[in-house]
């Protein structure tokens, strides 16, 4: 076990992903994961996250950039963008759990799929217009077109890869053919590391309940276990307790480090936020991401921010552009920072934000 405080714990897991900033893709494979999420308030998540990491990015240059890169979308814990060699980590899919498109209309895969070998890349639009327009049920309590849930179930289960986003809908191609060469119990080893370099320094808690939603359809729960056991074990991993909460980070990175002198407006989904048990126990308050909450049941706002200085996220900011202008209004956890530093710190992070956003 390595001795740790809860000070240096927060500044390592503020600093290890807040790198300087990098190229596209180098960033999302330092990162490993960005998560995807289509709410514009003011930018969308992928854009708020990978502002912070790389050089002179704007807005939408994920979604414009991507055909060319080696990256993929797809379904990890979350819905997100990854490198592309993270696929064999996470394919092939076992038909462990069906979706309701797939028991409800058991023809229409095998039409989507013929659909697209013979014409190419296919927005959802398309395959309406050609197999019709029958709804289901969703997954978040409305109906889509069957044929939509269709495309995400066999992206899903790694028939289908998103090629391209036109005006924010993804237009679908066929997949390469892929067979993972990696023995389950490597394949599982190594997916329990890449989910610790995503969200290190991680609880063996939140390792638990994230090796679950990742691998219940790709690795027997007997295999993710053992490799579960192994991992804890090994010398990959360095292992601490910090308040009686045992913690495990690489083995290879440093934690002896400083926090900069820095205010950022973080993503409700950033690397360094998105861990909702390590937040309470590293800033000591709870935030919620509200945008599905009823309005008058809200307490920080529709897509409120987290709001870090140093390594202290202190409360939180919404922001919204009015006539080409951001409104930042901030709300706290604790007491207000008074000082100019701070002032400047937001001030400063505020106009990073506005010229990221192409204003």
């Amino acid at each position: 076990m390595v001795p740790l405080k809860l000070a240096a714990l927060r500044a390592y897991a503020v600093t290890r992903t807040l790198v300087q900033p990098i190229d596209l893709a180098a960033a999302v494979r330092t990162l490993g994961f960005v998560q995807i999420d289509p709410i514009r308030a003011p930018a969308r998540a992928q854009d708020l996250i990978l502002r912070h990491r790389v050089v002179d990015y704007r807005a939408g240059d994920l979604v414009e950039r991507f055909p060319d890169l080696p990256l993929v979308e797809d379904f990890v814990h979350v819905y997100g963008v990854l490198p592309e060699a993270s696929l064999d980590l996470l394919h092939p899919r076992q038909r462990h759990h069906t979706w309701r498109v797939e028991r409800e209309h058991p023809a229409l895969a095998r039409k989507i799929l013929d659909h697209i070998e013979r014409n190419g890349p296919t927005h959802p639009r398309e395959l309406t217009r050609a197999l019709g327009s029958a709804r289901v049920v969703n997954g978040w309590g409305g109906s889509s077109a069957a044929t939509t849930r269709m495309l995400e179930a066999l992206h899903y289960r790694g028939k289908l890869r998103v090629l391209r986003r036109d005006n924010g809908v993804k237009v679908y191609g066929v997949a390469p053919a892929r067979e993972s060469g990696l023995p389950l119990p490597l394949r599982a080893e190594q997916l329990l590391q890449m989910l610790v370099r995503l969200y290190a320094p991680l609880s063996m808690a939140s390792l638990r309940q994230l090796a679950a939603m990742v691998t219940q359809d790709s690795i027997p729960e007997a295999t993710r276990m053992r490799a579960m056991a192994q991992l804890f074990r090994s010398d990959w991993v360095a292992k601490g307790v910090v308040d009686g909460v045992d913690y495990l980070w690489p083995a290879d990175e440093r934690t002896r480090v400083e926090a900069p002198d820095t205010v950022r407006l973080l993503a409700p989904f950033d690397p360094i936020v998105w861990d909702r048990r390590r937040f309470s126990h590293l800033w000591d308050w709870e935030y919620r991401f509200e945008a599905y909450t009823p309005p008058v049941k809200r307490r920080y706002g529709y897509y409120a921010l987290p709001l870090l200085w140093r390594d202290r996220v202190i409360g939180w900011a919404n922001v919204t552009l009015k006539s080409g202008r951001l409104d930042v209004a901030t709300g706290f956890a604790g007491k207000e920072p008074r000082g100019s530093t701070f002032e400047r710190g937001l001030e400063r992070e505020i106009d990073a934000l506005s010229r990221s956003l192409g204003n």
